[in-house]
């Protein structure tokens, strides 16, 4: 018999990022971490365009792989574990990290158990600051670089920024309101 579901509230923090990127999100403890990973896509802005995985202590947690072997550590299938499998208790963290080049590394808090609640939606984002970096941009040091060429039109590279950025980027947009509606318009999560 499956376990009873309860409400994870979680704090899910890019790594190394100042001033810091994060989110906070209620999920279903019950759910896989495959689903996770598409809750944690959407909730960050990322595009899924690339590998991932989930490291708690020596255990990797990743989609099956052929041609990923990480020797001297254990490698188990997203798909066959839960989240309360692998956070069960408030401070509980694990690491995501999305996109192995660029390696952005998050850090995923369980910061809340609470009891389940039929009539609410899950996923759900409550809150979170900064809109995450554009994929492919060369990790955060990337990032930064970017910033700082967008921002100096005297800048070599503000040219190849300003035609790759099209979208007037703002590091400082994000919207509770834009992550709930591409939660329901998905059904991720569900």
């Amino acid at each position: 018999m499956p376990p009873k579901s309860k409400i994870f509230q979680l704090r899910i923090a890019l790594m190394d990022a100042s001033p810091p990127i994060w989110r906070r999100i209620l999920v279903e403890s019950t759910i896989t971490l495959a689903d996770l990973h598409d809750v944690l896509q959407v909730a960050m802005g990322w595009y899924d365009c690339h590998l991932h995985m989930f490291i708690k202590q020596r255990t990797h947690y990743q989609p099956p792989n052929p041609w990923m072997d990480l020797p001297g550590d254990e490698v188990l299938d997203t798909r066959k574990y839960r989240l309360h499998q692998v956070l069960s208790k408030p401070k509980d963290w694990m690491r995501y990290r999305y996109d192995f080049g660029d390696c952005w590394d998050h850090r995923v808090t369980l910061q809340k158990v609470l009891p389940a609640d039929p009539k609410l939606l899950l996923p759900v984002c409550l809150s979170g600051r900064r809109r995450c970096p554009p994929e492919d941009c060369g990790g955060l040091w990337g990032y930064y670089e970017m910033q700082k060429a967008l921002a100096d039109p005297n800048h070599e590279e503000h040219e190849l920024w300003t035609e790759w950025i099209d979208d007037g980027f703002d590091p400082e947009e994000f919207s509770v309101h834009e992550v709930n509606a591409k939660f329901a318009q998905e059904k991720i999560g569900k």
